[in-house]
């Protein structure tokens, strides 16, 4: 038997069934869907399948039953039931409001031709599809099926322009706001994208919009889950360490399964080989944009406490780094917890490959550079347990920082900007640590676990003393039960010299408490 072909970058769904590719049959969950809902949202980070699952909705709804013959929906759905489409997906150069119309415009032409109905404005964009939609009714005699891919992207690929983005959001909302106004003529909508703005903001009053992006029965919408992978590409998993691919590229939660970027695992699957796939396909150094108009404590931000109403809040005019970086995909859901009658998340860095790009993305904000030597030398002087070298590397690393990254934020002047340049460059090693790990007697600054050792390390300004803090509070004892060396360092900075004043430490003898 040939072996199925991996689709790579493949969005559509008719040529991944002929063409031999393989499917993960998502056919159940678009089979609830349409029966639950009449208006629904989806918001996903990029590259995670929307785009493949809103075509899969338009094969079904168009009635290409020979499509789905061997699929979970095959014998369930009436497909001599058919409905018109009309599908917006937008793309292309969207950097002005002109180039947006512009770009509207020509999206429902193409619904028209292949619908067949002709708008009599086709200098409005609200008035066309308003147009289309109704049109379209009268003459399929049938309710329409709306499916809107990328919904926000006008608006994203000018986060950095913010009169744009603005000019951008206000022309959608004219636009999207003709599903409420057509709510009698249409039979489905199903909206993508990655943000997740207010309904005030863009939707204008669309109330009947149901938001499944963290709806559990709706979790694995999108992306894969290890029984897929290992169901699915068996064939293309021999002699491959499932726990190492486990820890490089899942770890994304929508409070379904954990789950896979569909496009790393297929490039890893493809080349076998441990890159930054996801990362490397887009452009986020609007983040450091972002970093730059407030005062960041890096490990913070990634493990965070947070409510439904912050996941939710995505706002032009006040972007915050921590929704950016969730609706993103850079932090995912750790765990989901209820407190004062009101739902909280924690989240954290999904998987290896965010941990060691995003690490190295700050890096290039707290001290404008990655010196992969420096990176060398601080893992193996971990690694090898070498604190003597650690101490070396460190002081070589901020003396090589130059002296505008230390004025050009507040947090330089504490223990923080020190701190959190030390924590990126570890995080950006892809090493495991804890930052802010708590114990009976306090918060640790930072433990990290390495080989078969165990680091606690206390950060302090000046003549503090680092190192007695951490053994007159005991933080080691934590780790005790561990089979492992454990080293107690205290780092003391001065931020006049710009670098590591005092640099102590202890190996903890077996049997001492």
């Amino acid at each position: 038997m040939k072996l199925k072909k991996l689709p790579i970058g493949i969005q559509t769904f008719k040529k991944i069934i002929n063409e031999n590719y393989t499917y993960i049959d998502k056919t159940q969950i678009a089979y609830n869907l349409i029966n639950d809902y009449q208006n629904v949202f989806l918001s996903r980070p990029r590259r995670f399948g929307k785009s493949l699952f809103l075509d899969t909705l338009h094969n079904i709804f168009e009635g290409n039953k020979e499509l789905f013959k061997g699929l979970y929906i095959y014998d369930k759905w009436d497909f001599e039931d058919k409905y018109p489409v009309i599908k917006i997906s937008w793309g292309g150069n969207l950097k002005t409001l002109e180039s947006t119309n512009k770009k509207a415009i020509s999206i429902l032409k193409d619904n028209q031709k292949r619908l067949g109905v002709e708008c009599e404005d086709m200098q409005d964009a609200s008035i066309c599809f308003d147009e289309l939609i109704k049109k379209t009714y009268e003459k399929y005699n049938k309710p329409v099926v709306i499916l809107i891919d990328e919904y926000d992207k006008p608006i994203l690929d000018n986060l950095d322009n913010t009169t744009i983005a603005i000019q951008n959001r206000d022309f959608l909302r004219g636009l999207y706001v003709m599903l409420k106004e057509n709510d009698a003529y249409i039979k489905f909508a199903f909206l993508t994208g990655i943000s997740k703005f207010s309904k005030a903001s863009i939707f204008s009053g669309l109330n009947n919009l149901t938001d499944i992006s963290l709806n559990k029965r709706y979790g694995n919408i999108c992306g894969y889950t290890q029984e897929n992978i290992e169901y699915y590409f068996k064939e293309y998993l021999v002699d491959v360490d499932l726990k190492k691919v486990q820890s490089w590229y899942n770890g994304y939660n929508f409070l379904g399964q954990k789950v896979y970027n569909p496009f790393d695992l297929l490039q890893y699957l493809d080349t076998k080989e441990f890159k930054n796939y996801w990362w490397e396909s887009g452009n986020p150094y609007f983040l450091i944009e972002i970093l730059k108009k407030g005062d960041y404590f890096i490990p913070n931000v990634e493990n965070l406490k947070t409510d439904e109403s912050l996941l939710n809040s995505f706002d032009i005019e006040k972007l915050k780094l921590e929704v950016l970086l969730f609706q993103s995909g850079y932090l995912s859901i750790d765990k989901q917890f209820q407190k004062r009658d009101k739902i909280f998340y924690t989240l954290k860095v999904p998987n290896k490959e965010v941990q060691i790009s995003l690490n190295e993305l700050f890096l290039m904000y707290l001290t404008d550079r990655v010196d992969f030597d420096i990176q060398d030398n601080i893992y193996d002087s971990l690694y090898e347990a070498d604190l003597q070298m650690f101490k070396n590397s460190l002081i070589s690393l901020f003396a090589s920082i130059p002296y505008n990254n230390y004025v050009k934020n507040n947090i330089s002047n504490f223990e923080g900007y020190y701190a959190s340049v030390i924590y990126t460059y570890l995080a950006s090693l892809g090493v495991e640590m804890i930052a802010e790990d708590v114990t009976n007697r306090g918060r640790i600054d930072l433990s990290i676990k390495l080989n078969d050792k165990i680091y606690i390390i206390e950060f302090k300004m000046q003549s503090e003393d680092a190192l007695s803090q951490i053994k007159e509070k005991n933080y080691h004892q934590k780790y005790l039960n561990n089979s492992k060396e454990i080293y107690l360092v205290g780092i003391n900075f001065d931020e006049d010299k710009k670098n590591i004043t005092k640099f102590e430490w202890e190996k903890v003898e077996v049997g001492c408490g």
